[in-house]
């Protein structure tokens, strides 16, 4: 695995120098931060969208969207892993945050209580249905009529978020195809939401939803170092109940296969509350997005796989994502079909590099570095005529002074 990834890593460096050289006729906005006033919540909610490096206004592309609970006090942690995984890993993306910051313990409660470990709760609780409803019939909505999404949606939530995000799975499973939920606070209210999942797991299908929980262990031990994760689910006291919680709902979810749900949990010892996020995102996503991963590229990279079974990979790599998405993608992003050329020009392997080449046309046919690159293949066999048809294209597609001097040079040769 470190061999291939080192190798698509080189790959998509060699595509980010072509784009160094090429440089960038206009500055886009990637990231804003937005607000809505709801309705439902009779309140302006702040939230920040980030689009994807490949974003073009006037582009065809559309992208799956993640959603952040707590998103601007975790929105680091997410640009982080995503940004180290879009590629091989996963896919480009829209990212969205939502603040929670005020009414927090409202919005994301699942249920009223009173008594909360023991205290008075002073905020108020169980306004999980109202955010709810906020998030389906105004946010989303806006994020969808404003930028270019997919209905693909990731929900990510933790602590009350985390219970706000197993709610939404089984409560309102339309709205979002994977779920991370780390660190979830499932021994709200008793217990309650713990409960009412394992008879709705009972009588519901979840096929084609994904789940990811993560347990924070490191805490476990300092309130009483005789607890461990091997003997805490005979302990009865009020402090061991949030994660007995996660590990009695997670133990009951990876039991119930007939549910169809496709579900991973993981404990992190070495991590508190406060930093089990990164390592439960870049974990969950990968899970998440594990079909993503375009099989065996260890043919894509041996020089004596042939054209025909390139493309046949190609064709089933196609299908997967058909078949989780439910709508067609492209079976490589642009960035790797691009480096992949680049690559096999350099090794000499013309018939591959023009193989990709064509490719990255014929998916990505309104993006002027596609046209460029089989320009710059076509020049190397010294077939102006084409070169100089595909520079045409690109220029047409991109007011960039680089494609223009493109087209000078070939009318010169």
């Amino acid at each position: 695995m470190k061999k291939n990834t080192l190798l698509i890593l080189t790959i998509c460096s060699i595509f980010i120098l072509h784009q160094e050289i090429i440089g960038q006729s206009k500055t886009i906005e990637l990231e804003v931060v937005d607000s809505l006033f709801s309705t439902s919540l009779q309140e302006n909610r702040e939230f920040w969208v980030k689009l994807p490096e490949n974003y073009e206004p006037n582009g065809d592309q559309k992208y799956p969207v993640v959603y952040l609970l707590d998103g601007f006090s975790l929105q680091n942690t997410l640009e982080t892993v995503y940004n180290n995984y879009w590629g091989h890993y996963l896919p480009h993306m829209i990212l969205v945050g939502i603040s929670n910051k005020n009414n927090r313990i409202k919005d994301l409660t699942t249920s009223q209580v009173k008594m909360r470990r023991g205290s008075i709760m002073d905020a108020e609780t169980g306004g999980a249905g109202i955010f709810t409803q906020f998030i389906e019939r105004e946010l989303i909505p806006h994020i969808d009529n404003t930028y270019p999404t997919t209905p693909y949606r990731t929900l990510i939530g933790h602590s009350y978020a985390g219970l706000f995000t197993i709610n939404t799975l089984f409560n309102h499973n339309h709205l979002f195809e994977n779920y991370i939920a780390i660190d979830p606070s499932m021994d709200w209210d008793d217990q309650k939401l713990l409960k009412q999942t394992k008879e709705k797991l009972k009588a519901k299908s979840f096929k084609g939803k994904s789940l990811y929980v993560s347990l924070a262990a490191e805490q476990l031990h300092m309130f009483d170092e005789k607890i461990t994760i091997d003997n805490i689910m005979t302990d009865t006291s009020e402090f061991t109940l949030f994660a007995r919680s996660i590990i009695d709902f997670s133990k009951f979810m990876e039991s119930r296969t007939e549910s169809g749900l496709n579900f991973s949990w993981k404990i992190y010892p070495e991590d508190l509350h406060g930093t089990v996020p990164l390592p439960s995102m870049r974990d969950g996503l990968i899970f998440l997005f594990n079909w993503y991963q375009f099989k065996t590229p260890e043919r894509y990279n041996n020089p004596d796989t042939t054209v025909g079974e390139l493309t046949e990979l190609l064709k089933k790599q196609e299908e997967i994502y058909l078949a989780h998405f439910g709508y067609h993608v492209p079976p490589m992003i642009e960035e790797l079909l691009n480096g992949y050329g680049h690559m096999n020009m350099q090794m000499g392997q013309t018939e591959r590099a023009h193989m990709f080449f064509k490719m990255n046309v014929h998916y990505y046919p309104k993006s002027a570095n596609a046209y460029d690159s089989m320009s710059g293949y076509y020049e190397t066999q010294n077939d102006i005529p084409n070169a100089l048809k595909f520079a045409q294209k690109a220029a047409e597609l991109s007011d960039n002074e680089y494609y223009k001097t493109r087209i000078k040079e070939l009318k010169n040769k």
